[in-house]
C-alpha cells in the first residue's frame, strides 16, 4: 500500500518490455530485494539492485493496462516506497493497482475511460502516476486536479504534454462501497438505515 506522496523521481535506464531498470537514490534506502515500489504509481517488485538501480520484472498484465509500454530510457519516473506502519499518511490509500490510462488535455485536466468516470467525484482523491491528487473539477469524462507548485516541480507531472497518457487509479473506497451496494443481500432500505442507527 502507497500514499501516493512521490518520494523522488527516476531515471529509467533500460527497459526491454519484460525488465524495467530504474536509476534513483532515495528510495534505495533500507530497500531490500522483494519489496515494493510504486513507478508511476504501479507497484513493481524489486528483483534486483546495485548501489543507484532497481529492477522489475514486468508482467503482460502491466503491460496492457499501464503506460509501461511506453516508457524509453532516459525517461523520468515517479517513485514511492511501499507504507510502513510508523508512516505518516499524507496522501490517501494508494494500492499501486492501477484502473486504467488517461490522457492529458492541459491543465492539469484529463479524460479518462468512461467506465473509470463514476469514481471520479468532486474534491475526491485520484492518482495520477502514481501522485495523490484532489479532483477540482469532473464532466464529460474528464477530470481537472488541484496541484500546489511543490507537487508539479517534484514529480513528473510537470512534463506532461497534451497527449500524453497517464496511469490513473481511483480511489479504493469508491470501488467497495459499489461492490457492497450491487450485491442482493445488501440493498440500503429504510429499514436497513433504522436497524443500524442511521435513522
Amino acid at each position: 500500500m502507497f500514499t501516493g506522496i512521490v518520494e523522488e523521481t527516476g531515471i529509467i535506464k533500460s527497459f526491454n518490455g519484460k525488465k524495467l531498470v530504474i536509476e534513483c537514490k532515495k528510495v534505495l534506502e533500507n530497500t531490500k530485494l522483494g519489496d515494493s515500489i510504486a513507478i508511476d504509481g504501479c507497484c513493481q517488485t524489486v528483483v534486483n539492485m546495485t548501489s543507484d538501480t532497481f529492477t522489475a520484472d514486468v508482467s503482460l498484465e502491466t503491460l496492457s493496462i499501464t503506460t509501461f509500454k511506453n516508457f524509453k530510457s532516459g525517461q523520468s519516473v515517479n517513485l514511492e516506497r511501499a507504507l510502513t506502519p510508523t508512516s505518516r499518511m499524507g496522501g490517501h490509500i494508494v494500492q499501486g493497482h492501477v484502473d486504467g490510462k488517461g490522457k492529458y488535455l492541459g491543465n492539469m485536466t484529463f479524460e479518462i475511460p468512461e467506465e473509470l468516470n463514476k469514481y471520479i467525484v468532486y474534491k475526491g482523491a485520484i492518482t495520477v502516476n502514481g501522485v495523490s491528487l484532489t479532483v477540482a473539477k469532473c464532466q464529460n469524462n474528464t477530470f481537472s486536479v488541484a496541484i500546489i507548485p511543490h507537487t508539479l516541480e517534484n514529480t513528473n507531472l510537470k512534463d506532461l504534454k497534451i497527449g500524453d497518457l497517464v496511469n490513473i487509479e481511483t480511489d479504493i473506497l469508491g470501488r467497495y462501497i459499489e461492490k457492497f451496494l450491487s450485491t442482493k443481500d445488501n440493498v440500503i432500505t429504510e429499514d436497513f438505515l433504522k436497524e443500524n442507527g442511521f435513522m
